[in-house]
């Protein structure tokens, strides 16, 4: 499971798509639907917040958002309808990781969009986020 912590702009089909799916699953986990993965790091995050259904739904609100600008057919019943004005944080380091980790992903299936994103020094995050100081999180599992 990987949720982003990039904008969801950056990523190619296979990415978007399991994106969204991987992010549902997170969804249904947080809410207690499904208990496979619940310890998954990549949640530890959301778990963090004082809502953490709202933050994960306003995570989504955004992936959902851009599938439109794609035109994309996700849907959209499958997250909920109360989201949070408040802003989680993300370090630069695990931006900058990230953006490594995708561009390596990319050099092999989508190497039309990996070059554009060699022109992409600092991404923007998932409009959730706020970059601030700070290095990998400590979630993170590096490869």
């Amino acid at each position: 499971m990987r949720l982003w912590s990039l904008h969801p702009k950056y990523l190619d089909i296979k990415g978007f798509v399991a994106l969204w799916r991987e992010g549902i699953m997170a969804r249904n986990v947080i809410s207690g639907k499904k208990h496979g993965y619940k310890n998954h790091p990549q949640l530890e995050r959301f778990k963090k917040q004082r809502y953490p259904l709202i933050a994960l739904d306003t995570y989504l609100l955004n992936v959902y958002m851009e599938s439109k600008q794609r035109k994309y057919n996700f849907n959209r019943d499958l997250i909920g309808f109360e989201f949070s004005k408040s802003k989680m944080e993300v370090t630069q380091g695990q931006m900058l990781y990230e953006l490594k980790h995708l561009k390596r992903k990319l050099k092999l299936r989508d190497f039309k969009r990996y070059e554009k994103l060699m022109e992409v020094k600092f991404p923007e995050p998932n409009p959730i986020f706020k970059v601030v100081t700070g290095n990998i999180e400590s979630w993170e599992r590096v490869y």
